[in-house]
């Protein structure tokens, strides 16, 4: 299957260690790529994404999906302390909505 390189999720900042830019790509965390410009650094990083992908399908590994594809659920599943959850609750109550709604609203 033909992966579209575009469609995966880069940022490229500046690094004053490095004095140059420094691409990495979101699905990859352990790669990252550096250019003298903004444009230089996303090209290495899609270049080292490029090469990962012929690696990992030589492999038969798993490519990993582009974040703007994926399907989500809407659903996070969160484990507090007791304590925690008691305020929330009550917070939740104080203004009137779910513990969902308001910790919605704080998100």
């Amino acid at each position: 299957m033909k992966t579209d390189m575009k469609k995966y999720t880069y940022r490229i900042e500046w690094s004053s260690e490095d004095n140059a830019h420094v691409a990495r790509c979101l699905e990859f965390p352990s790669l990252a790529a550096h250019g003298k410009t903004p444009e230089k650094a996303l090209k290495e990083i899609e270049l080292a994404v490029s090469e990962s992908i012929k690696w990992i399908e030589e492999e038969k590994g798993v490519v990993p999906e582009p974040l703007g594809v994926r399907q989500f659920k809407g659903n996070i599943t969160l484990r507090i302390p007791p304590d925690m959850h008691r305020q929330l609750a009550i917070l939740s109550a104080e203004q009137g909505v779910s513990i969902n709604q308001f910790v919605l609203s704080r998100l």
